[in-house]
């Protein structure tokens, strides 16, 4: 083997390598018999050795002498078998590893793009989107809400059928597409009103010059009975809700829970906020390799009250959860929900977890 001298322009034995050559970056060399002042470096600068590049921080000698090697650090030469390093050479950055997708959100996706009928995609869309929907007073039912996805029309009535019911419903099918094209991007502000703009576009809520489609509301609200966020605090309260939430490198579901609860208590929009509520939740489980789930209609007074008594009553499952903060009613209604979806995912055969 030969390498190849960068200044003289002569190649040298592999054997002499360790007596003359000095390393300039990934195979290039300099023969010493080069005066040192002719070698590429800068005579001003100090230089360390790999040893206490290694103590500087934090890794191994091994790691230094490779990175040393493989020419990651700018300036670094080689004279003999020694590594001379600047002192202010920076740790070569790594590059972040990409995290999984989970399996399921990668079924949602194939089967989104193949528009593929009796799909886990497929049925999500209506259940999802039907009670959602029902919760906030939708009168349409769960076969109209398929016939709405599958054929694009309502099919027989007996009674009067809401437009903004019908808007809603195609507009809730969108929402889901849309989460499940950007549920590993980190929520925000702009997602979120994002997904309020989808939802309410086109409904009579949306033609009123009071209401703002997409954005935060104008005119203080309530829910349940009990007074929200004023219209002039949302902002700063959503970005420190925000912050705080996406502080969590990894999020339970506890994390989404507690962010959901927070969320619907300040109840951002002048309409809407249970639904884009719930939606991101479902992003979120999506994003963290968690089974996600649907608040059923059966469950809503279940969930109701695990909203109220969030942080005051203790759950069955508290061994799962930290210390101070046992949250039954909810925590137990979404782990029940989250049986049953994980039973259809069964069911249908998909794969759910890494």
């Amino acid at each position: 083997m030969f390498f190849y001298c960068h200044n003289c322009h002569n190649c040298h034995r592999k054997q002499i390598f360790a007596r003359f050559l000095a390393g300039i970056g990934k195979n290039v060399y300099i023969c010493t018999r080069i005066r040192l002042k002719s070698l590429p470096i800068d005579e001003n600068m100090e230089y360390i050795s790999v040893i206490e590049f290694a103590k500087k921080y934090g890794i191994s000698e091994r790691t230094a002498r490779n990175y040393c090697a493989n020419g990651k650090i700018e300036g670094a030469f080689l004279t003999g078998k020694t590594w001379n390093i600047p002192t202010d050479a920076e740790l070569p950055g790594r590059k972040p590893t990409k995290k999984r997708l989970s399996p399921l959100l990668s079924t949602f996706r194939e089967q989104k793009a193949m528009k593929l009928k009796g799909s886990i995609y497929h049925r999500t869309q209506i259940d999802l989107t039907y009670n959602s929907n029902h919760i906030e007073g939708s009168r349409l039912t769960h076969d109209q809400t398929r016939y709405i996805y599958e054929t694009n029309t309502i099919g027989i009535s007996d009674e009067a059928i809401s437009v903004d019911d019908i808007v809603e419903t195609i507009n809730h099918f969108c929402c889901i597409d849309y989460i499940i094209d950007h549920a590993e991007d980190k929520l925000s502000e702009s997602l979120i009103k994002q997904l309020h703009l989808i939802l309410k576009s086109g409904t009579s809520d949306s033609k009123k010059d009071w209401f703002m489609v997409g954005d935060y509301k104008r005119l203080p609200n309530e829910v349940g009975g009990m007074d929200t966020c004023p219209p002039k605090e949302v902002h700063q309260r959503m970005q420190a809700l925000l912050s705080e939430y996406n502080a969590i490198k990894r999020k339970s579901l506890e994390d989404i829970l507690d962010f959901h609860v927070r969320f619907e208590q300040i109840h951002p929009f002048q309409d809407g906020n249970g639904r884009v509520g719930r939606l991101i939740m479902f992003k979120e489980c999506l994003a963290n390799n968690i089974i996600p789930f649907i608040i059923t209609d059966a469950l809503k007074l279940f969930y109701y009250r695990g909203l109220r008594e969030w942080g005051h009553i203790r759950s069955s499952y508290a061994r799962l959860l930290p210390k101070g903060r046992k949250n039954g009613y909810l925590t137990d209604t979404c782990l029940t929900a989250q049986d049953q979806y994980k039973a259809i995912l069964v069911h249908l055969k998909v794969a759910f977890l890494i």
